[in-house]
């Protein structure tokens, strides 16, 4: 075994305990409780405090709707160090055009809040659409149900109407 370049012999080398977790999550809105169960169990033994767990999932959360396409994934990774974390959220496309959209597995809690924005704003499905830059078609399977809109779909609708449905 030989010597590290530029390594003094005889000086002491610190070891650090080192733990690594991560995890792909497809890029889509019905991703984010399992995301979020996610980024707490990871942090439970980390030695962030609770406010720093809080903080933590807000940046995640973050770069999730400004690093979101609209199919592939994303990546988590975490390094839990004694003192301190480090993340890694990458986002991959599938590079697949025409992925199917993801059903709606939230029960519907999407699609009622997009229908109550429609109420609370006045507004048709074909203003949302028009805002939104989607046909009015998308619109339409969303408020129904049928699916959900993809992440660069919901950044804009965070932007125009506010906090989403996602916890």
């Amino acid at each position: 075994m030989t010597e590290p370049t530029g390594a003094a012999p005889n000086e002491p080398v610190e070891v650090l305990p080192l733990v690594v977790i991560s995890k792909i999550f497809p890029a889509r809105p019905s991703s984010i409780p399992e995301i979020r169960e996610f980024v707490r169990s990871s942090l439970a033994d980390s030695p962030l405090t609770e406010e720093g767990n809080r903080e933590v999932t807000q940046t995640v959360f973050r770069a999730l709707l400004t690093a979101a396409g609209p199919v592939g994934t994303i990546q988590i990774s975490f390094r839990i160090f004694p003192e301190h974390v480090e993340i890694d959220v990458l986002h991959s496309h599938s590079g697949v055009p025409g992925d199917p959209p993801v059903r709606d597995a939230a029960g519907g809690t999407f699609a009622a809040w997009m229908g109550e924005v429609l109420k609370r704003e006045g507004l048709t499905q074909q203003d949302v659409a028009k805002q939104l830059g989607v046909s009015v078609r998308t619109v339409s399977r969303w408020v129904g149900g049928e699916t959900e809109p993809r992440m660069r779909d919901l950044r804009r609708l965070q932007e125009r109407f506010g906090d989403l449905p996602l916890s």
